[in-house]
């Protein structure tokens, strides 16, 4: 026979008073400190909601059709708008055009934004001035820099020929030829980004103490020491930022590609040399009318930018691993060389001997001891 045992009543102490009821206005306010954060942050995600999360799930579900401009939705075909993307050229085409546009444009771009903010850092006169003039490309609009570039790369009568032929120089096919169009349009994506980025990186070397500057120039270390060995890696968080946002960027090229040279009638050139995959996309949806194949080549695309934003965000992490671990081992071998030192000697402490050490002894004090 089993019996259950009861927990005791709670023994209240009498002489500890009852705690009081809160009034509605003090509820109200551990209600505002509890729950008003919340109600902060909720626009966001309201608007994260209705502008990226549901246009992403919706895109997903529309590269699962046979989904028409005109007609509309059709029959459920599943992944074959992929299958059929991944094996069709056009779609490899512009994937190559896309990484070599990129490549040619996001690294000059981080070196010379680099560059540039290492400059303006300095003591200058009129900082105002120069940190506004290298903001200036970004002001102006996509649409005037393509036009622009476009005309100073013209094949007849364009600037940069009549430069290099008054050198004696062939003319060269900036809208035909396939890797001088990449870099044609590499130059406006660099001449319009790279300020912006200079100023990005500016701020976060601005944040960096003057005061480690200053003791490192005081034991030694020249202006390019410092550079590499204080400002690089105080403000790596900033560059992995600059290095996402660029990738992004540049892998979602559109503009520039399409307005390079307007009397094509393909986008992305005659034999669409410098067909993004952005523009390739927008190709299918709007000049074929296939919904479908353009929502899956921009998931194919979204992946893509989700992977190599994951690859810099590890290598990032690598190199500040590798880095700290290099300074650990150097510091613990000046400590061992320290103790090695004290070890032959040990009569040495910092350079002084034990006798200097050791504070003299009064001779009444002599006297007292046995």
């Amino acid at each position: 026979m089993t019996s259950t045992l009861e927990r005791p009543a709670e023994i209240r102490d009498p002489a500890r008073p009852p705690r009081p009821r809160l009034t509605y206005r003090q509820r109200l306010n551990r209600a505002d400190v509890r729950y008003s954060p919340y109600l902060y942050v909720a626009p966001f995600f309201v608007l994260f909601g209705l502008v990226g999360l549901f246009p992403l799930i919706y895109t997903f579900v529309v590269s699962l059709n046979d989904w028409d401009l005109l007609q509309g939705p059709g029959e459920w075909i599943g992944f074959q708008n992929y299958t059929d993307e991944l094996t069709d050229p056009l779609f490899w085409n512009s994937l190559f055009n896309t990484f070599s546009i990129f490549v040619l444009s996001s690294i000059p771009q981080l070196i010379v934004a680099i560059i540039i903010a290492a400059v303006l850092d300095q003591h200058l006169r009129a900082k105002t001035f120069w940190r506004m003039s290298v903001l200036l490309p970004y002001v102006v609009t996509p649409v005037a820099v393509s036009l622009i570039f476009g005309n100073l790369f013209g094949e007849q009568y364009g600037l940069v020929n009549n430069v290099l032929g008054g050198l004696g120089l062939d003319p060269v096919m900036w809208k035909t030829d396939t890797l001088p169009s990449h870099l044609a349009i590499a130059t406006m994506v660099n001449w319009r980004w790279t300020g912006y980025n200079a100023l990005i990186l500016l701020a976060a070397m601005q944040a960096v103490p003057r005061d480690i500057h200053e003791s490192a120039a005081i034991d030694g270390a020249g202006a390019a020491r410092r550079f590499f060995s204080i400002t690089v890696p105080s403000i790596r968080p900033t560059l992995v930022f600059v290095i996402i946002t660029a990738t992004i960027g540049g892998l979602q090229i559109f503009t520039e590609p399409k307005l390079f040279n307007a009397a094509s009638a393909i986008p992305g050139g005659p034999f669409r040399q410098y067909q993004t995959t952005v523009l390739f996309l927008w190709d299918l949806a709007f000049n074929r009318g296939d919904f479908g194949k353009a929502s899956a080549v921009a998931w194919m695309l979204f992946l893509i930018i989700v992977a190599i934003g994951l690859l810099n965000f590890a290598l990032s992490r690598r190199i500040a691993s590798a880095e700290t671990r290099v300074i650990r081992r150097r510091t613990r071998r000046r400590l061992d060389a320290h103790r090695d030192e004290h070890r032959t000697d040990p009569r040495r402490t910092d350079g002084l001997r034990v006798a200097d050490t050791v504070p003299p002894v009064s001779e009444n004090h002599q006297e007292r001891l046995p």
